[in-house]
């Protein structure tokens, strides 16, 4: 895995592949999410676009006022911070709830959005009890649940889980922020979403299920949905190449004015795992 500068500057703390002109890319990770689950895309798009990835104040914020849409309002702060007037956002799980928020709130500013097992309709992790603290194979477990593949849950992805539950801040930051997304339903605001949308799921994805794709492509007016097969939770970690190739078909045809859905709204993206 590669390491990135983290730029720290006034409230932000973020990551950025530089300016190449054109609209920035802002990907926002999920609750237990880091960089390492953006490499690929980073990689792949830095020599083309701005790819940035703030890093949500998670365990920052005071537990009392955290919220989803708090964390939509770091978003917004950050992306005014950065002088942005247009930006393709870009959101894995809980990154794309707020995506979907802050583009309910802001649609001017998004040239166009991108989801992949996004929450806002349906999620099922560890639920918004408790989560188990202390027992290390159930956290791996848990971790290699959200793959195909069980492998993709490197120990370090498994650490970095287990610790952030094992301290009890954070774990409480965790079941707010769950409960909070569970009250941000968003079935019936959706259609209120006009920019072009990528939805990229993963077939066998067990915790926003492939049929929550199917909804989000059925209820956001300007969306196609490309399915992932032998793929989890997080198609731009497990399966890099389709998720890139997906991609960067749909940045280009936004970029150049001709994305146009087509009839039936939904793309068969399914390739062997080599």
């Amino acid at each position: 895995m590669a390491s990135h500068n983290i730029i720290e500057s006034d409230m932000f703390r973020y990551t950025e592949s530089g300016d190449k002109g054109g609209t920035p890319v802002i990907l926002l990770h999920g609750l237990l999410g880091a960089l390492s689950n953006f490499e690929g895309i980073i990689k792949h798009f830095s020599d083309s676009h701005n790819i940035l990835v703030p890093i949500l104040p998670i365990f920052e914020i005071s537990l009392r006022s955290l919220s989803v849409m708090k964390l939509v309002e770091y978003v917004e702060e950050f992306i005014e911070y950065k002088g942005y007037k247009e930006v393709h956002l870009l959101g894995n799980s809980l990154g794309g709830h707020i995506a979907q928020l802050y583009t309910l709130k802001n649609p001017n500013r998004v040239r166009s959005m991108i989801l992949t097992g996004s929450s806002g309709l349906f999620e099922s992790a560890m639920g918004t009890t408790f989560p188990k603290r202390g027992n290390y194979e159930y956290m791996k477990q848990k971790a290699e649940s959200v793959f195909y593949d069980p492998a993709i849950a490197t120990k370090e992805l498994v650490d970095q889980v287990y610790e952030t539950v094992n301290d009890l801040k954070r774990a409480m930051c965790v079941v707010a922020l769950a409960k909070s997304a569970v009250r941000h339903n968003l079935e019936d605001r959706l259609d209120s979403i006009k920019v072009p949308t990528l939805l990229v799921w993963g077939i066998q994805d067990g915790v926003t299920p492939v049929w929550v794709g199917e909804k989000f492509n059925e209820l956001i007016p300007n969306s196609e949905l490309v399915k992932v097969d032998k793929c989890g939770h997080a198609p731009m970690m497990e399966r890099p190449d389709a998720f890139n190739i997906a991609l960067g078909s749909f940045l280009k045809r936004v970029e150049s004015d001709t994305f146009i859905v087509n009839e039936n709204k939904q793309l068969s993206f399914i390739r062997k795992v080599c």
